[in-house]
């Protein structure tokens, strides 16, 4: 059974997958000298039908409008996840706030002195940069919400 088609294919390790791949070589070489399938068995035409599609060229390039139609799936599985999303955040920042209330009531008495005594005197520099970080801050965010509305 080691009567290969090409002489430098090594035989097969397993009589089976070598059987197998005789009989896919046999079909590939039917179907190319166009010889007729009626004596080929079952297996031998699949092998053929399946050698004819690989010879066939592949079809025109995708549609004209492929881009448009994915970009309008993923727009409108992303607007069902992000409303998902902005509900289960939203939820999970109220249940923060609570709980942040909660604790504070309860044990800020303990805590909130501490607090006081690190922060800056009213008068200190210090207190003077913490301003002014602020309103850098405060003033950047402001600018990128303008430019979100501006743009959006």
């Amino acid at each position: 059974m080691n009567q290969h088609i090409d002489d430098d294919i090594p035989p097969f390790d397993d009589a089976a997958s070598e059987r197998e791949w005789l009989a896919q070589e046999s079909a590939m070489r039917r179907e190319r000298l166009h010889l007729d399938p009626a004596a080929d068995d079952a297996r031998s035409r699949r092998y053929r039908l399946l050698a004819r599609a690989l010879c066939e060229p592949l079809r025109d390039g995708l549609p004209a409008d492929f881009a448009t139609r994915v970009a309008a799936r993923v727009v409108a599985a992303r607007v069902t996840t992000l409303s998902f999303e902005f509900v289960l955040m939203t939820v999970l920042a109220i249940a923060l706030v609570i709980a942040a209330a909660a604790v504070t009531a309860m044990y800020g008495s303990e805590w909130l002195p501490s607090f006081s005594a690190i922060l800056p005197a009213p008068q200190a520099p210090a207190s003077r940069w913490l301003l002014a970080l602020a309103g850098c801050l405060g003033a950047s965010w402001l600018l990128g919400q303008w430019q979100r509305r501006g743009h959006g």
